[in-house]
């Protein structure tokens, strides 16, 4: 009879933000530290200014080729292993933006230097070459869910047999287009986020990020259960108003958590409708569970923030205590939100979500093997 198959477990994972790798950036947080500054929205060009996270030294503005180019080189220098983008090791890149600044670039000064960075294709191409992967890479892009859609697709891939071991690279770098956008919808404005904070108002903040997480067979200490997406298809950005899509995705979630304690690392943007609906769903399907967020101080790092924030939630879970909810010193939206820093030591496991316009709901659980 043949034996139950080894599990799929995370190998390896990794982040950089502006403050950091994954254990400085989480450090830096358990500091009070925050990398959001304000910036002119539009870069050189002026406009408010509004709350960014930029890399250390790195301009809003867009250079060819970009800027960012070396964090992502630095990143893949602590990957382990090598031969990725080959049949039996395939890459899947994530985010939601990928090089669109070039595209705004090259139209503002007609550069055509800008048109290889300035769509998914052409700029993972790019990078492919930089990094010296092989040319099986698939590009997946699902706004602030698309982290986790690249997870999960590396993980059915493993499962099935099909690759040995899979790599998930995911990354979001600001621009003045980036920026841009999100300051004309009116929620990255001058003011800074509170996350799950009742509040007349809210307001985002935006961030670098970058972050990678290896998959493969029965090897490494970590395990991603209960993946979960689920989307509304309800509206071009806003959510259902009863809240049931945070709810709907929780459901996978919550029944790989069975009999487990874990604390919740919730979206938790600085928005409120979505913040209010993502903490009732919370409340509901994990009572008890401290319940947390991060881009008050990291900023929202769009497609790639559920690898970033994995990556940190990895680093709490392996220190023993995971930074509180920064920006949110106000009335929080329930007991539950965890202002301060708390211990991760009494709990089995971490629930990760994210969420993204138009009802898109990620999530899953991060526990010991």
């Amino acid at each position: 009879m043949a034996g139950t198959p080894a599990p799929i477990r995370l190998t390896s994972c990794g982040c950089i933000t502006p403050l950091g790798d994954a254990p400085a950036t989480h450090a830096a947080l358990m500091g009070g530290k925050s990398a959001l500054r304000p910036v002119p929205v539009l870069g050189r060009e002026g406009g408010d200014r509004v709350p960014l996270g930029l890399l250390p030294g790195r301009e809003l503005d867009e250079t060819s080729p970009p800027a960012w180019l070396g964090a992502l080189i630095e990143l893949n220098s602590s990957i382990p292993g090598g031969d990725w983008g080959l049949p039996r090791r395939p890459v899947f890149v994530t985010g939601s933006n990928f090089g669109v600044g070039g595209l705004y670039a090259l139209r503002r000064n007609g550069d055509p230097s800008f048109a290889r960075w300035g769509a998914p294709p052409t700029c993972t191409e790019q990078i492919r070459r930089e990094l010296g992967w092989g040319p099986d890479i698939s590009i997946l892009s699902h706004a602030c869910v698309s982290a986790h859609l690249g997870l999960l697709n590396a993980t059915r891939v493993v499962e099935a047999g099909l690759a040995d071991e899979a790599l998930v690279l995911s990354f979001d770098f600001l621009s003045p287009f980036v920026a841009g956008g999100f300051h004309a919808l009116k929620i990255l404005n001058t003011g800074f986020p509170n996350p799950f904070r009742e509040q007349p108002s809210g307001a985002i903040g935006l961030g670098d990020g970058a972050g990678f997480a290896v998959l493969s067979r029965g090897r490494g200490e970590w395990v991603l259960s209960g993946q979960t997406l689920f989307n509304e298809m309800h509206h071009f950005t806003s959510n259902r108003a009863d809240g049931s899509g945070f709810e709907r995705c929780l459901e996978g979630v919550r029944a790989a958590a069975s009999g487990m304690k874990v604390w919740f690392k919730g979206h938790g943007t600085g928005t409120l409708e979505a913040g209010r609906m993502e903490v009732a769903a919370a409340t509901r399907a994990f009572p008890g569970a401290p319940i947390v967020g991060w881009k008050g101080a990291l900023g929202h790092t769009l497609g790639s923030c559920g690898l970033v924030e994995l990556a940190i939630a990895l680093e709490a879970s392996k220190g023993g205590c995971s930074p509180g909810t920064h920006g949110s010193g106000g009335p929080p939206m329930a007991d539950r939100v965890a202002i301060d820093n708390f211990p991760t030591v009494p709990f089995d496991g971490v629930v990760c979500a994210s969420n993204a316009f138009g009802g898109a709901h990620a999530a899953f659980l991060l526990h010991h093997a």
